[in-house]
């Protein structure tokens, strides 16, 4: 496992400077930005004595290769990483299991997203195998905007596997397939619920789709054939949250 990570943005910086700030080695501010949110960062480094260089943005550049880093970069410890046994807690432990399962999702800027929106939503966790998804990297950090730090994400060696172990705890496995008979409107969805996402492009892969208790899809009026599955699944999301009232 890695012995450090870069994060960056606002909302990530803020997300583990306010959970975790054992985490940040040290801290990289873009020199003259006067920023509301980023002066609080700052201050709040200051308060648990994090070492902060403040750089030209070409640094900052640099050390994040280009992207939208927003003012602010550190070099952090890397977070906690969850397993199955996690996994298994999290169900026991929950009231009525509400679970997010991404089925090869590889686009990190998609698993932020959906990282953002199952915690908006009040997804207990979310479920990915580790082969060919996304992994949580800064950009999927950035993007889910400090949801990285409050949705547990856990990788499964299995997926197959830990979807029949969920079934045994008593958690229903709702899959979406364009395929599917019925849509998400016509689907009882009040119970402990695992919503399956698959692929960008290519759906669930066939295993995925026979472990699942239920198959549903969207309805489509327009002429396009599928949505960006981070959009699919805050629409699937937000229909579970309205069922469960």
């Amino acid at each position: 496992m890695a012995q450090q990570e870069w994060l960056y943005g606002i909302h990530a910086m803020d997300a583990v400077i306010s959970r975790e700030p054992e985490r940040i080695i040290e801290m990289f501010v873009l020199k003259g930005r006067d920023d509301e949110r980023l002066t609080h960062i700052i201050n709040q480094a200051r308060r648990f004595g994090i070492s902060i260089q403040f750089c030209q943005r070409r640094v900052l550049d640099d050390k994040v290769d280009g992207e939208q880093h927003q003012g602010v970069v550190a070099r952090a410890k890397p977070g906690k990483q969850f397993t199955e046994t996690d996994l298994d807690d999290i169900v026991a432990n929950a009231k009525q299991a509400f679970l997010l399962v991404l089925d090869g999702v590889t686009d990190p800027h998609n698993l932020g997203a959906c990282l953002r929106t199952a915690d908006a939503a009040g997804v207990d966790a979310i479920v990915v195998p580790k082969d060919k998804s996304a992994k949580l990297t800064a950009t999927a950090r950035k993007v889910a905007c400090g949801a990285a730090e409050t949705v547990p994400l856990i990788q499964v060696t299995n997926l197959s596997r830990t979807l029949k172990d969920l079934q045994k705890a008593g958690v229903w496995i709702v899959g979406t397939a364009g395929e599917a008979e019925q849509t998400l409107y016509d689907t009882k969805l009040t119970g402990p619920t695992a919503l399956v996402m698959g692929a960008e492009g290519k759906g669930m892969r066939r295993l995925t789709r026979e472990n699942c208790d239920e198959l549903v899809k969207l309805p489509m009026a327009g002429s396009v054939s599928s949505l960006n599955v981070s959009v699919a699944t805050g629409i699937c999301l937000y229909e579970i949250v309205r069922q469960r009232g």
